[in-house]
């Protein structure tokens, strides 16, 4: 009996209403509480359990939130974050190998076209573990723990090095027959953008290696050798001619901001600033306050498909891109009131869950983990920068991240991922892409937002209204 009462009383009123009680020394409410728990105890041998408006405060009744709901504990998010931590630690070894035997090499004067990274989940050099050593460094920054950003630091070094033993032998193996083709010759911003920011930021924190090489050649590609349109607008001619891809905006921009910041070199930020507002004018629909993912030249109309990533890579370009403008640079306002109409887009499309889907406004498609582990990021920095105003977005980031946290598995694993995409015109193309845990996509913007969104915790008093407190004055 006893036992019953407490459920149905944990039932009808939440702890944070009784803690509000007391805090407001309202006792006439507990002294309620305790007559009501009373006289359940005195009919519950005669009467069922039956809550109606005449016996019950409906409005103190919880709802059956499908997701984690309400303010998180930082001890949690860092949970989530260990659990990642542990998995990519194990899951990317640091070592090359011959791959004839087998056997490790560790004598890097001796690497030849045989030579290989050893195999783990993920690839070390990529676009999608550029924003993973980005959110393990913004990780150990958070929280001090000093494995995340040795995580990064670690493997940066290693990659520099070898690249380096490489770029020594340039002429004696070719770039094919490296493990480090793309970084002596990237072909695509994917090979670029994203390693060369993290590879700066790095750099900025006071961490030194052979960084020099690695950065100025990413730079030059990102500036001198990627395809351009008449104005100067980054592109591909893929999958038809002059095509803009979206994602590119993050392949590019905060490369070229971070090389703004730590040469001084004006030029780089003039350059990322025309990339926001240039792939903006083609490609974000101000009424719905979305980017379109692909914009091809002479197509009209322009089919417009709202893929959820390639939006995360645009927001997450203008944050980056801010984070280190100054204030004084001509672009400056257009990209923060881009940024402010994004974030109401992107706020108007949030599911009910928490997370966002694959189409952003295509609520039939599947609800998607990387794109809102990105938005969950940039809008709660967006909030911890003083660009929006975190009693509008900061709620919906909160219900963003815990339903982020829901999606890493026991064993660290990001699951619910869609795996790399290309462009199409069609919606099924991009509503019946798989999921992986091997879709290395996730496990970045899942370090990020855990580390801003702690932040956000620690520098914000987020109200999160529940049934039992919304008819009282606070």
């Amino acid at each position: 009996m006893e036992k019953q009462i407490v459920t149905f009383c944990r039932r009808l009123v939440s702890e944070r209403w009784c803690q509000y009680a007391v805090r407001q020394n309202c006792w006439f409410l507990i002294t309620g509480l305790l007559l009501l728990i009373l006289n359940v105890s005195l009919t519950a041998q005669v009467q069922t359990s039956v809550i109606n408006d005449s016996n019950t405060p409906l409005h103190a009744l919880q709802p059956d939130y499908p997701v984690p709901y309400g303010l998180p504990e930082v001890e949690q998010i860092k949970d989530v974050l260990d659990r990642i931590y542990d998995y990519l630690n194990d899951a990317t070894p640091v070592k090359l190998i011959s791959g004839v035997t087998g056997k490790e090499i560790t004598d890097l004067l001796v690497v030849d076209d045989k030579t290989e990274f050893a195999r783990g989940d993920f690839r070390l050099i990529s676009y999608e573990w550029g924003v993973t050593y980005a959110g393990m460094l913004l990780a150990g920054e958070v929280t001090g723990d000093i494995r995340f950003t040795d995580y990064t630091v670690k493997r940066l070094r290693f990659i520099a090095d070898v690249v380096a033993s490489y770029h020594e032998k340039t002429g004696e193996i070719p770039a094919d027959k490296t493990p480090v083709r793309s970084v002596l010759e990237p072909r695509a911003l994917d090979d670029a953008g994203s390693m060369c920011a993290a590879l700066i930021k790095t750099k900025r924190m006071g961490f030194e290696g052979n960084f020099g090489f690695i950065t100025d050649n990413y730079i030059h590609f990102i500036s001198k050798k990627e395809f351009r349109l008449a104005d100067g607008t980054l592109a591909r001619n893929r999958p038809l001619p002059n095509t803009i891809w979206l994602d590119d905006l993050f392949m590019s921009v905060p490369a070229l901001a971070q090389m703004a910041k730590l040469t001084g070199e004006r030029q780089y930020f003039n350059d990322a600033v025309k990339q926001v507002l240039q792939f903006s004018k083609r490609m974000f629909n101000a009424e719905n306050g979305l980017f379109m993912h692909g914009w091809v030249n002479d197509m009209d109309p322009h089919p417009q498909f709202h893929w959820a990533r390639a939006n995360g890579w645009a927001i997450m370009a203008m944050i980056e891109l801010l984070d280190v403008l100054p204030e004084n640079h001509p672009g400056y306002t257009e990209v923060l009131e881009l940024l402010k109409a994004h974030i109401r887009g992107l706020a108007a499309c949030q599911s009910d869950r928490g997370f966002w889907h694959q189409l952003l406004d295509r609520h039939d498609s599947y609800l998607e983990t990387s794109a809102t582990a990105i938005f969950t990021y940039s809008i709660a920095r967006a909030i911890n920068c003083g660009y929006v105003d975190a009693r509008a977005y900061g709620p919906m980031v909160l219900l963003a991240w815990n339903a982020v946290s829901t999606k890493v598995n026991k064993k660290g694993q990001v699951e619910g991922t869609c795996v790399g995409t290309g462009m199409a015109f069609d919606p099924a193309f991009y509503a019946h892409r798989p999921v992986n845990v091997f879709a290395a996509h996730g496990y970045g913007p899942v370090l990020l937002a855990g580390a801003e969104v702690i932040n956000l915790i620690r520098h914000h008093k987020i109200e999160i209204n529940d049934s039992a407190l919304m008819f009282y004055d606070k």
